[in-house]
């Protein structure tokens, strides 16, 4: 069985002190979600940040994949990533390019569901032609609770700079 849909989120302009961000009907406009999930599906290396029990930063490269308007990926669960997410599950992951940035904050949830499970090995192996063994578990959704894109290489980047906020109704 599938995740639910989540609604839309909310686009709006972040808060960027010093860069002249214009407001939400100026410029390029607002980019739409769309924009952000083509980064997110598309992308082959990924970055994720997680936080250390003492509360040192950790940032890993992964592969994965984005299903369900959500980011999934593999890591041992004696990883550091894990024993992180293990204390607290909350963390940031980032697409490849930051020309085109995207940034997505949210919280990390081991994924169980046979089902889902499936559907991740399906997707992963299109993608990375990997036979991902399920069964050892490390499986991970992160849904977003709040995002960021940028378009670095355009001149009109204060016009285009977005927040989206999620809401589960």
């Amino acid at each position: 069985m599938s995740e639910p849909k989540r609604p839309t989120p909310e686009p709006s302009r972040p808060h960027m002190p010093g860069y002249d961000i214009l407001d939400a009907d100026s410029g390029r406009g607002l980019l739409p979600w769309s924009w952000a999930t083509e980064r997110m599906s598309n992308a082959r290396n990924y970055w994720i940040s997680t936080t250390r029990p003492n509360g040192q930063p950790h940032v890993m490269a992964v592969w994965g994949i984005w299903l369900d308007e959500a980011f999934y990926f593999s890591t041992g669960r004696d990883s550091r990533k894990a024993r992180n997410l293990a204390t607290n599950p909350r963390c940031v992951v980032c697409p490849e390019r930051a020309d085109e940035a995207v940034i997505l904050e949210g919280v990390a949830e081991e994924v169980t569901d046979p089902t889902l499970l499936g559907r991740f090995k399906d997707v992963y192996y299109t993608k990375y032609q990997w036979d991902i063994d399920t069964s050892q578990g490390g499986i991970y959704a992160v849904r977003p609770s709040v995002a960021f894109g940028f378009i670095e290489n355009s001149d009109d980047f204060p016009g285009s700079a977005t927040r989206w906020r999620f809401r589960d109704d």
